[in-house]
This record gives C-alpha cells, structure tokens and sequence, in this order.
C-alpha cells in the first residue's frame, strides 16, 4: 500500500509563555472562577506530533478565557516530544521514549520503568486525579472525519452527545497495548462520575485540525457549563453541526505477525458492505469483518507487534 505525504497547514505556536503556569506543574494553569462547580480540563500534547490542541489552548489563552463556575485547567502534556518537532520529520515527534497514551494503568505508573513520558505521566498524576469532566485533543494519520472518542461508559456518550461535535462518536474500550489517559482511574469505572472525551479532530497538520479543535473545545466548554455563550458562540461555526452518530467497536484487531497488509489504501470510517469481507492480512492470518456494514476506525500505518492495526465498529444510531 501507498503511504500518503501530508502537507504541513499548520504552525506550531509558542507555548513558553504557557511553561510557568500556576499549579507547581510546568505547562499547566488552572482557572478559578470562586464558585462552585466542576474542575474541567482540556489537554493538549499528548503526543508532540499533534498541532491542533496546543493551537486550541493557545486560542482559549489568547482570548482570555475564563471559566463562569467551578474551575478550568488548561494543559499541555508531552512538551518534551513536541519541542523536537521537525516539519521536514513531523511524524518523529510523537513521542521520545514511549506513546504517552499507553501507560495509564497503575501497574505501569508505578511500575519501576523511567521513561520521559512516565516521568511526565507521573508529574501530571495528581493533577489529572482532580478533574472531573476532560477533553484530551488529538488528531489523526489520515485524511479521516473527525471523530470523538467516549469511552464504554453511559456518561462519557451522553457528554459526547451533549457537546455535539463531531459528527462521529465512538464507544470502545481502548488498546492491548495500554490504557489511555480516557480509560484512566474514576474516567473508566462503569459506576464513576468522572468523565472523559478524546476528541480525533482531523488529519495532523490540515488546517482544518485545528478549527475543529477549537470548535469541539469550544461546545465541550459549554456543555460543561464552563464558558457562557457570550464567550463561546462568536468563534462557533453559524449553523447548528451535523448530526452525530454513534459506532460501538466491537473488535480490536492487534497486529500479532511481523507483516500486516491491508487489502486497500483504508483511511478510516470506510463502511464495508459484507461480512467475511478480507480487509488486511496479519502475516498468514486473514482479518475479515465480523458483520454487514463494518466501519473501519482509524487503520494505522504505525504497525508493530503488539500495536491496534484498526479497530471494527458498527453503526448503533
């Protein structure tokens, strides 16, 4: 299969100014409005590769955001990783040592393992702990439609369908090869209250990345009940957004052989017609969908053992 070069749309912003904060984290403010109310996060960085979330944080900086109840804490995750971002290498900045969104788990964190990503994982613990309502941005390898992760839990695809954006949501439960900040303590617990979005705002370096994320923080701000809509609807795209559809995935599939071949030039969100349909081959093993109208969700191109190749959904409303 082909691999597709991306134009570079975006610019990384400067976010030294952001270094100091005010939590006794580097990269991280927090916002208090002196009312009750929960404490909402949005964070940026998770991987360095990824340009529109720190465009999107710059932005609430740069306007002044404030939040009308409870608290707001801006956040940019793996500095490290993005300050050796190269535009002529944008993918090898993704991370330094290890995927910042794979170590979520107690077992890693306080396993004995030092990485830079544990090392930050482990400085922004704590303050992840007291958040309740959060929206990690992301972007994606391909050309996808945006998309936003909820989660398995009931209230994590109410919130999603409470902000409104994107036009896709998508239930799963994560990755084999470790959990995600979404599915990370309280945020993952069927009977908790903490509630996380990941939010996949389009293809890494397009422009349009980045207006998504600030349309998806924007409406995720409002739906928490954070900004007011004095402050919100001037930057929102005019019109009400598309309206959204859920995919459950049903199937994660793990790359387990040394070569993994997909059958086409998949980007994402392709809707195969027939079960038993072959969509890749991992070594000699055959991977075919496992029923009518299978949606393909984010076929990676980063393929190594161990790794999700592509996960398989289907359409539930």
């Amino acid at each position: 299969m082909t691999q597709t070069t991306h134009r570079i749309e975006l610019t990384p912003p400067d976010i030294s100014p952001y270094r100091a904060g005010n939590t006794g984290i580097e990269f991280a403010t927090t916002l208090d409005s002196g009312r009750s109310g929960p404490h909402v996060m949005v964070n940026a960085l998770t991987h360095g590769n990824e340009l529109c979330g720190p465009i999107a944080l710059d932005f609430l900086f740069r306007q002044g955001v404030r939040p009308a109840q409870g608290s707001l804490t801006l956040c940019f995750a793996n500095t490290a990783a993005y300050q050796c971002f190269d535009p002529k290498r944008p993918g090898a900045s993704r991370f330094v040592d290890e995927d910042f969104n794979r170590v979520w788990s107690p077992a890693v964190l306080d396993g004995p393992r030092r990485t830079v990503e544990l090392e930050r994982a482990r400085q922004l613990r704590p303050l992840y702990d007291t958040v309740d309502l959060l929206l990690d941005l992301h972007s994606m390898q391909n050309a996808t439609a945006p998309l936003v992760l909820c989660g398995a839990t009931g209230r994590g695809r109410a919130l999603a369908l409470e902000v409104g954006a994107p036009e896709w949501v998508v239930s799963d439960t994560g990755h084999a090869s470790g959990r995600r900040l979404l599915d990370y303590a309280e945020f993952a617990e069927p009977a908790g209250r903490k509630t996380a979005l990941l939010a996949e705002c389009g293809q890494h370096w397009a422009a349009s990345s980045a207006e998504v994320a600030i349309e998806v923080t924007l409406r995720f701000l409002l739906a928490t009940g954070t900004v007011t809509r004095d402050f919100a609807v001037p930057h929102l795209r005019p019109g009400p957004p598309p309206r959204q559809k859920v995919i459950e995935i049903t199937d994660a599939v793990t790359m387990t052989g040394g070569d993994f071949l997909y059958e086409d030039d998949y980007v994402g969100m392709e809707v195969i017609p027939r079960a038993g349909t072959v969509i890749a081959h991992d070594d000699d093993r055959e991977i075919r969908t496992p029923y009518d109208d299978c949606v393909l969700i984010m076929p990676s191109r980063r393929l190594r053992r161990g790794q999700t190749a592509v996960r398989l959904g289907r359409i539930v409303s």
